[in-house]
């Protein structure tokens, strides 16, 4: 049986919908791969009055890139993230290569980005204080706590920028930290 969302899900391409149509009974939007179009941001913004968009492209560098362009372009978008490690199949990486539980949780913890409610709650000092910047583990501990927050992968730049823009405060972030020490 399969699990019916109202979501207009935007995924790179054919694959992904191949895939996603076995176990979701949704909407999908392909956008080609890494050609994202001024018409595929156009139908994505009239599509986002009836819809609600949820973004579901590869734990790669172009999904990423995907990702934050169509974040850059529609304000409000919901962010679902795979995570890499449960998202490879014959040395290949992506949506499609992804589990149905994977792809499940991701669903169930969609984020959404607001440009204009970011704070400066956190900064790149916070971040060296935390052993999120600067340290030979760094983006080892950066990855667990991104994963805690279904965040996806993140750099430190894109760390402080998505946290900033969830409103998460340096004392959550610390409590994430200590509750992986334990």
């Amino acid at each position: 049986m399969k699990i019916s969302t109202n979501y207009l899900i935007v995924v790179e391409g054919k694959t992904d919908i191949d895939f996603l149509s076995t176990f979701l009974d949704a909407k999908f939007y392909k956008v080609n791969g890494s050609a994202v179009s001024k018409n595929d941001i156009e139908f994505l913004k009239k599509a986002k009055s009836s819809h609600e968009i949820v973004v579901l492209t590869d734990p790669d560098f172009p999904g990423m890139k995907i990702r934050n362009y169509l974040n850059s372009e529609i304000d409000g978008l919901k962010n679902a993230y795979v995570r890499k490690e449960y998202s490879i199949k014959n040395h290949k990486v992506g949506v499609a290569e992804s589990t149905k539980e994977e792809v499940i949780r991701a669903l169930k913890n969609t984020i959404t980005f607001n440009k204009n409610v970011c704070s400066n709650n956190i900064s790149v000092e916070d971040l060296f204080e935390l052993g999120l910047l600067g340290r030979s583990n760094s983006s080892t501990l950066r990855k667990k706590v991104a994963d805690d927050l279904f965040l996806g992968y993140c750099n430190a730049k894109s760390f402080l920028k998505k946290v900033n823009m969830l409103n998460i405060s340096k004392e959550q972030i610390k409590e994430l930290i200590n509750a992986k020490s334990k």
